[in-house]
């Protein structure tokens, strides 16, 4: 193995920026093997891995978050994984103020700090010299004064007030509101709450000197080598769905039946986690049945039936029993689960063409796609594993900070040439005026099932009125 040489002054005759610290950033969409790749690194280089999946960090829900086992990391040690308490929100200021004094500890002995992780923000709030929290800081009075006088008059934030979430976001900052999707509660909140707190509309923060900070590629908290571990949407499709079916063999249906809780919000903590929300119907109809064949004292009522003493159930015996409705509603929450996790492998792409794009950040694209079709046993390492050993032995020791393999740069290219329209909303009247983001996910949307038969049966209805009307026109009969 080689040693990462970190702590040597002299260990880097070249050094790309002087006194800024090395680590290399894994990322990806879900799916595409960040986690296995930064194991497998281990065997090349001394590392330890920083968790930065907003959704594992959290204690709990093993299976559904896909966390790696222990006996899979093969004694690499990982940080930030399964240690938050899952009822709290551990936001990117908390994992940014967390990951950094890990990051000292890992370069203090010598070893390669490596962050692993599909969520953009956390990463970007390690890797960037400043928040938009701490902006609010370095606001002076004047211009908070000034923002006040934005504020709608009807706009209140208690909790009774008619404008909620998105829709008070949208009147109070139409633009910050476009810069997000209305179901990003977490985003939203968050906005609200900067506003709440200073009186500094969410877009001001990015204006200005903020907007030239934020996030650029030239002001990194450390000298970074970025990763982008990818595959073809069809690949990852599919694995999404083996994924999902392998996860309910090993326990999924039990982890969310343990959590759940009728009265409980989605948007905080561990519960916005995909595979929560989706099963809630099912769960309700279940518990529902069990409440009324089921008679149960305090005693009963333990931890080991969940948190309302009902008896979890199997899959194998939901599969068994005569209960076909129960079934079904099992069946809907799978099919929901696949389809929001392989939306959620669209976003993730999204944004790192984004960070890519509008931010400058130096991507090696790694095409994983092949190493997922083969057959051959050494596939993995050598369409994914050695590519990623040059790029990080070139990064440590020769100083070279751009990819000059044809091929990889090639992807690359290709990667930003499909960078799609991030920002046009798109309002469907059919499905109850839903909002979509940007043109990818509106032409999804239009190819859903659900979509294509509300717009059929809309058809229809206005065909029949249109056949009422002719039959009661006066001249309908001449």
């Amino acid at each position: 193995m080689e040693a990462a040489l970190l702590g040597n002054p002299n260990s880097n005759p070249n050094p790309r920026e002087e006194g800024k610290r090395k680590v290399v950033v894994v990322m990806g969409a879900t799916g595409a093997g960040k986690s296995r790749l930064a194991i497998d690194l281990a065997c090349y280089f001394s590392l330890e891995i920083i968790n930065a999946d907003s959704m594992q960090v959290y204690e709990g829900l093993d299976v559904l978050t896909n966390k790696v086992p222990f006996e899979d990391r093969k004694g690499v040690p990982h940080h930030l994984l399964g240690t938050i308490s899952p009822n709290v929100d551990f936001t990117s200021k908390e994992f940014r103020d967390q990951a950094i004094p890990i990051v000292d500890e890992i370069l203090s002995h010598n070893c390669l700090p490596v962050i692993v992780g599909g969520t953009n923000y956390y990463i970007q709030a390690l890797v960037s010299p400043f928040l938009v929290d701490d902006l609010i800081d370095d606001v002076d009075e004047c211009n908070r004064n000034d923002s006040l006088g934005d504020l709608h008059p009807n706009i209140g934030f208690d909790q009774g007030s008619e404008f909620s979430g998105f829709d008070r976001l949208k009147v109070l900052d139409p633009v910050a509101a476009n810069r997000i999707h209305p179901n990003d509660h977490r985003k939203v909140n968050h906005y609200l709450t900067l506003y709440a707190s200073s009186g500094v509309l969410p877009s001001k923060l990015f204006q200005g000197k903020a907007s030239e900070r934020w996030g650029q590629a030239d002001n990194f908290r450390y000298d970074c080598c970025f990763v982008w571990v990818d595959a073809s949407l069809t690949v990852l499709d599919r694995y999404v769905e083996q994924r999902v079916d392998s996860m309910m063999d090993a326990g999924l249906l039990a982890e969310v039946h343990d959590i759940y809780n009728p009265n409980a919000a989605y948007t905080r903590g561990l519960r916005q986690a995909i595979g929560v929300r989706e099963f809630e119907e099912f769960l309700r109809y279940h518990h529902s049945n069990a409440n009324r064949r089921h008679s149960y004292n305090d005693e009963n009522r333990s931890g080991s039936n969940g948190e309302y003493g009902i008896p979890a159930i199997g899959l194998r015996a939901i599969m068994d029993s005569d209960d076909n409705n129960l079934k079904i509603l099992l069946s809907e929450s799978i099919d929901k689960l696949k389809a929001n996790t392989r939306r959620l492998v669209r976003r993730q792409k999204r944004r790192l063409n984004r960070l890519k794009t509008f931010f400058g950040w130096d991507l090696h694209y790694i095409d994983a796609t092949e190493a997922f079709l083969s057959k051959a046993d050494d596939s993995w390492t050598t369409q994914v594993v050695e590519p990623c050993v040059n790029i990080i032995r070139s990064f440590l020791y020769e100083g070279a900070s751009s990819v000059t393999d044809p091929d990889l740069l090639s992807n690359s290219n290709s990667q930003r040439r499909d960078l799609r329209d991030l920002w046009t909303q798109y309002v469907c009247e059919a499905c109850g005026n839903r909002t979509l983001r940007g043109a990818h996910e509106w032409e999804q949307h239009k190819q859903g099932r659900g979509h294509r038969k509300r717009v059929l049966r809309l058809r229809k209805k206005s065909q029949s009125s249109c056949v009422v009307d002719q039959k009661h026109h006066p001249m309908a009969s001449e």
